[in-house]
């Protein structure tokens, strides 16, 4: 007897979905029965780690109240990465991610974490403008630091931001995780509500409707998460496959949405290891 056939992904069949079927394809705290004791020990965590660790803390890239990046100083001569948050461009900050550090400090690296103005205060071009501004400053700190290559590298929203950031000069190579990269059924879902995309934002910021970057990225999504990320992170790294773009698909087994930056934290966490190899394994 062959096997039944796949159910195909939400964006496959989107004209058909009811609006409650649009919505819960991008809910992922839904998805995630637990999501709330994730977010709860996440938040516990990074709080503890935060105040602890040797850093630069609140340095502003930009005259925005949340135009701020935390630097976790590493190794010189060591890679950096820039980790992004997510939070659909209208949640969170870098504060409650800091822990996420953990796993490429213990290999010397320096980790810098940005937060951006959230909407619907910003527009999206807004934060991506903020992100590049970030990098700006990031490169001036990494010659008085003496960084390495920089990797870009984001998660969920961040994940879309990385990407598109991934041609900013003083980048060498980018990691996305769980990402969003095209946004077009983002409008017909809750979430638009304080985004409000227009057309030409949809255009402009989807990296599924731009040719790739040369640079390397790896593409990491989990086999747990909406099957909508999932289709997302497959069709980016399609693009880029035919595109001859290196870099590889890194599906994490049995992770979903919250659970896959525990690859982040961990020294010996495949994230941490895609990171790594990025870079030629220095450090």
């Amino acid at each position: 007897m062959s096997a039944p056939a796949s159910k195909p992904a939400p964006q496959e069949v989107w004209e058909s979905l009811s609006q409650a079927e649009r919505d819960a394809a991008y809910n992922n705290n839904a998805a995630v029965p637990t999501s709330a004791a994730w977010v709860a020990e996440r938040d516990g965590a990074a709080a503890a780690f935060r105040s602890s660790a040797k850093a630069l803390l609140d340095l502003p890239y930009g005259p925005g109240a949340r135009q701020k990046l935390d630097l976790y100083p590493g190794t010189r001569g060591a890679p950096c990465l820039v980790f992004i948050h997510g939070g659909y461009w209208q949640r969170n900050s870098r504060e409650v991610f800091a822990h996420y550090a953990e796993g490429l400090l213990a290999h010397g690296w320096s980790v810098v974490m940005p937060s951006y103005t959230l909407a619907p205060e910003a527009r999206l071009g807004d934060i991506v403008k903020e992100m590049e501004a970030a990098l700006d400053l990031v490169a001036g700190l990494g010659a008085e630091h003496g960084f390495g290559p920089m990797v870009v590298s984001g998660w969920s929203a961040g994940a879309q931001l990385a990407v598109l950031a991934l041609d900013h000069p003083a980048v060498a190579a980018g990691l996305a995780v769980s990402g969003v990269y095209e946004l077009a059924p983002i409008r017909d879902t809750y979430l638009n509500g304080a985004l409000d995309l227009s057309p030409e934002e949809i255009a402009a910021f989807s990296p599924l409707r731009h040719a790739p970057s040369p640079k390397p990225l790896v593409i990491a999504y989990g086999t747990a998460e909406v099957p909508a990320l999932v289709h997302d992170s497959r069709a980016l790294a399609a693009q880029r496959v035919a595109a001859h773009a290196p870099g590889a698909l890194l599906p994490i087994l049995g992770a979903h949405h919250f659970s896959i930056l525990d690859e982040l934290r961990r020294p010996d966490g495949q994230l941490v290891r895609a990171a790594r190899d990025l870079t030629g394994g220095l450090s």
